[in-house]
C-alpha cells in the first residue's frame, strides 16, 4: 500500500496537483475538521459509492489516524476499484498537528 505523509499531501495540494483527497470518517468526524475540497464518504459506505471517485485521478484517502484509511484501500482494491490510491499517514491529526505547527 503506497502512503503519504501529511506533511507531503500539505504541499501536493498547494502546488496545484490534481489529487483527490476521500475522507472515510463519519459526518460528525468530518463537520469538525476537514480538509479543504474532500470528499466525504464514510469508510462503510466506499466500495458502494466508489463510482463517485475519478479512477483517472490519483486519491488520498484521509482518516482520523491511519487505520479506517487503510481498511477504505484494501476494500475498494478488493472491490477491483483500479484508480491510484495513497493512504494518509497519521491521518487527520498529524494534519491538523502539521497545521498548527
Amino acid at each position: 500500500m503506497q502512503e503519504i505523509s501529511a506533511t507531503e499531501l500539505r504541499r501536493r495540494l498547494e502546488s496545484g496537483e490534481d489529487l483527490v483527497v476521500l475522507d472515510v470518517r463519519e459526518s460528525h468526524e468530518v463537520a469538525e475538521a476537514a480538509i479543504d475540497g474532500s470528499v466525504s464518504i464514510p469508510l462503510g459506505q466506499v466500495v458502494e459509492r466508489r463510482n463517485e471517485l475519478d479512477p483517472s485521478r490519483t486519491t488520498a484517502v484521509v482518516c482520523a489516524g491511519g487505520v479506517r484509511s487503510a481498511r477504505a484501500i484494501q476494500a475498494l482494491t478488493d472491490a477491483g476499484y483500479e484508480g491510484g490510491l495513497l493512504n494518509v499517514t497519521g491521518g487527520m491529526k498529524a494534519w491538523l498537528e502539521q497545521q498548527a505547527g
